[in-house]
């Protein structure tokens, strides 16, 4: 019997990548941060789908991408992955190819085990909320698919800010006093003296960690500190000063620090940094927690906001930390005057370090990210402060 994976009110949305208009590799968990309508639509060539479309175009002020987007998932790679039946219409109107036919089983569209099967695909919708939550999933059926219901569904639901009942506190600590002044004047000093190299990001193509640049998604310069005293300093800053409230906070004992960096989000480069998770390769899935630590306040813009979370914007004041989980969804507003610095290390364990080396062999030598393909210096949180 063919078995299913359900996903109901309250369950996590199956997360999936699938091939898009724009991109091949389009990742739902990206788009976190507004509500989601997904049509498991199998075809647009099934009956019923002329309807739905007609509903969506109808009632497409609700789809705006900032309090919802629609997604339609097809596995009609004859009919609808040369776009003959679909296109994307922005904004809110998207459509993405489940080739692998992986985004149909997480979701139950699909039974788990139905590689090399004949059966029937299930047609639903799913609308989610801004933590990539399930709301509820609704038939496939009528003369409009049932769409009209969905889009009554998705009206009825209240403003991002209050998706679930009360103003959401994104779970990251703010901490200030970890860097004292001269601290910060002496790294940004560095980084004036010596500049910083155009920051990359990282991306999963084929199991590889490949290094990728691009302005529109990220626009940062960074300079690798190397010289082991500053490296000591800056290490036992953060041990005596951010990891026992990780452990107070998360239950959670970092002994290891990725990175020694200090960036700068520019206003003249247009500074910022689109949403992503930090852990989503396999040359990035050991880090644990990010700290971000403001070296400035003379900076105007260059928020982190958690988009799961809602709108709001955290800014820690000079020589102040902001630590969150890598996994969270997190972006860096547009610096609209001035240059924000920061100091970006990332805090893991024994265990991931154990990840990490068993996964280095995936990371490509791209320079997408100045440490490189070895991410040094990478070493045990330990000593005295210095």
């Amino acid at each position: 019997m063919a078995r299913y994976q359900r996903r109901e009110a309250g369950d996590p949305l199956g997360l999936f990548t699938a091939a898009g208009a724009a991109r091949p590799d389009f990742q739902i968990g990206y788009v976190a941060g507004r509500y989601l309508l997904l049509c498991f639509m199998g075809s647009s060539a099934a009956p019923g789908w002329d309807g739905a479309m007609r509903c969506l175009q109808a009632r497409r002020a609700l789809l705006d991408d900032r309090f919802a987007s629609f997604f339609g998932i097809s596995i009609d790679r004859q009919h609808d992955a040369s776009r003959a039946g679909i296109a994307d219409q922005l904004p809110g109107i998207r459509f993405l190819i489940d080739t692998d036919r992986s985004a149909s089983m997480a979701n139950g569209a699909l039974p788990v085990d139905a590689v090399g099967q004949a059966v029937s695909y299930r047609r639903f919708w799913m609308l989610v909320d801004p933590m990539l939550r399930v709301i509820a999933t609704l038939p496939f059926a009528g003369p409009d698919g049932g769409a009209g219901a969905a889009l009554d569904l998705l009206a009825a639901q209240p403003p991002l800010d209050r998706f679930c009942g009360v103003t959401q506190q994104a779970p990251v600590l703010v901490l200030p006093r970890v860097f004292e002044p001269a601290l910060c004047a002496d790294l940004i000093a560095r980084y004036r003296a010596q500049g910083g190299v155009q920051s990359g990001f990282m991306r999963a193509v084929d199991g590889r960690t490949v290094g990728m640049h691009d302005p529109g998604f990220k626009s940062r310069r960074d300079l690798l500190i190397q010289d082991e005293a500053t490296i000591t300093t800056l290490k036992n800053r953060i041990l005596r000063r951010v990891v026992p409230e990780i452990a107070k906070a998360h239950m959670f004992q970092a002994t290891r620090m990725e990175r020694y960096l200090v960036a700068c989000y520019d206003a003249a480069e247009k500074g910022h940094f689109a949403p992503h998770r930090d852990n989503t390769t396999p040359g990035t899935a050991h880090r644990r927690f990010a700290v971000s630590v403001n070296l400035n306040d003379d900076f105007e813009g260059g928020e982190v906001s958690f988009p799961e979370f809602g709108p709001r914007g955290y800014r820690a004041p000079a020589g102040g930390a902001v630590v969150f989980s890598c996994a969270l969804l997190h972006s860096v507003a547009p610096v609209t005057g001035g240059a924000r610095f920061a100091f970006l290390p990332f805090l893991y364990d024994e265990a991931a370090a154990r990840l990490r080396d068993a996964n280095l062999h995936t990371v490509d030598a791209s320079g997408a990210l100045p440490e490189g393909r070895q991410a040094a210096p990478v070493a045990p949180l330990s000593g005295t402060a210095g």
